[in-house]
């Protein structure tokens, strides 16, 4: 049996590297033989995330355009220039049967290059609304590979797949783990959970949002998991002196914490909304409205259309919070409406879907 190589590409947030580590398990399952490389962004997390799971990156001198006049502009089409010079080389060296993309900096250079070199190469799009470097990428993948409906706008009607979001497969039976994961994250058996989720890298605004409502969240009996991101350890940490009140920079163990959780309160960045509708935990969103295209605002709204999940605007959360969260905690026939609704939009076998459209291609 011929033994397989792939490349696959995608980081600078836990959204693009999750997905790709996802896919990277499946074709180790599929293919037990193969050969799996990973290519990313220099001093980006999934430097260190991709080693972690077991796999060998190599980094490109690629960064993002900042929105404003800057010196990282300026060198801009030297980094591009570098990457795609690098990333050829990465490819006549590896020799891939197929690429795959799953967005990020470094995946842009590497796909391109791959099309110019005649490989066969997959896009895994996580948003409802595709970025600038996956509408262009596009034109030349074989497959695309989305979460969402109606991208044909963006994309070649032809190629589109609806397959979900790649996602951690131990989220698929939680329910089995809440004793472990209660006992795991030291927790009250007898109070509800809140776990706040602002996405890898941390949110600024749902870290001041937590801060200021803290004192009312206690109040009505509940524990709080609290995931603030890594560049806001230093000034949050201390709330974890708080009772019932526990503050972390990361989160590696997701499935004990979807186990322990009754409440959600998060960013809605396309892995977390998968995810959330994996484990169908009641949920408000507050999407991040500085991010390209408003894109996790219209991830949140696909899944309050079907009555899935509430959602507060940031520019809403001082008059709206109090009252919504209120709410949600203490209306049961809310609670199970939005579970069940967000259950239906789940898509577990997504994984093996993507690697599917993969092995078409080989």
């Amino acid at each position: 049996m011929k033994s397989y190589k792939f490349i696959i590409s995608g980081g600078g947030t836990g959204g693009h590297i999750y997905p790709a580590i996802a896919i990277a398990n499946e074709l180790k399952f599929r293919f037990p033989s193969c050969e799996i490389l990973f290519v990313g962004a220099k001093d980006k997390m999934e430097m260190q995330k991709v080693p972690q799971a077991g796999y060998k990156i190599e980094g490109l001198w690629i960064a993002g355009i900042q929105r404003k006049l800057t010196f990282q502009n300026f060198i801009f089409p030297f980094k591009l220039l570098s990457s795609l010079v690098q990333s050829r080389k990465i490819i006549r060296n590896f020799k891939p049967d197929v690429v795959i993309g799953t967005g990020g900096f470094a995946s842009g250079p590497l796909l391109q290059s791959a099309n110019s070199l005649n490989i066969p190469t997959v896009i895994q799009e996580q948003n409802s609304f595709p970025g600038i470097t996956n509408k262009l990428l596009g034109k030349k993948a074989n497959a695309i590979c989305v979460a969402y409906e109606n991208l044909h706008q963006f994309f070649p009607k032809n190629k589109i797949i609806l397959t979900g979001n790649p996602v951690r497969q131990d989220l698929l039976d939680i329910d089995s783990k809440r004793d472990e994961a209660i006992s795991y994250f030291n927790l009250d058996a007898n109070k509800k959970t809140l776990l706040v989720l602002g996405g890898s890298l941390g949110s600024k605004r749902i870290n001041q949002l937590i801060k200021k409502e803290l004192d009312f969240i206690i109040s009505l009996g509940i524990q709080i998991i609290w995931q603030c991101g890594n560049s806001y350890m230093t000034e949050y940490i201390h709330f974890s002196e708080v009772q019932n009140v526990q503050v972390i920079s990361f989160i590696d163990r997701m499935d004990l914490i979807y186990a322990a959780t009754d409440f959600v309160v998060s960013r809605a960045g396309a892995s977390s909304v998968s995810e959330l509708c994996l484990v169908g935990k009641p949920t408000i969103f507050i999407p991040s409205p500085n991010v390209a295209e408003d894109h996790q605002t219209k991830n949140a709204n696909a899944i309050v259309s079907k009555k899935g999940s509430l959602l507060i605007k940031e520019s809403e959360l001082n008059e709206k919070f109090e009252t919504v969260f209120n709410q949600l905690i203490h209306d049961h026939n809310l609670q199970n409406l939005l579970s069940e609704n967000m259950k239906k939009l789940g898509k577990p076998n997504a994984t093996k879907d993507i690697v599917e459209q993969i092995v078409k291609l080989i």
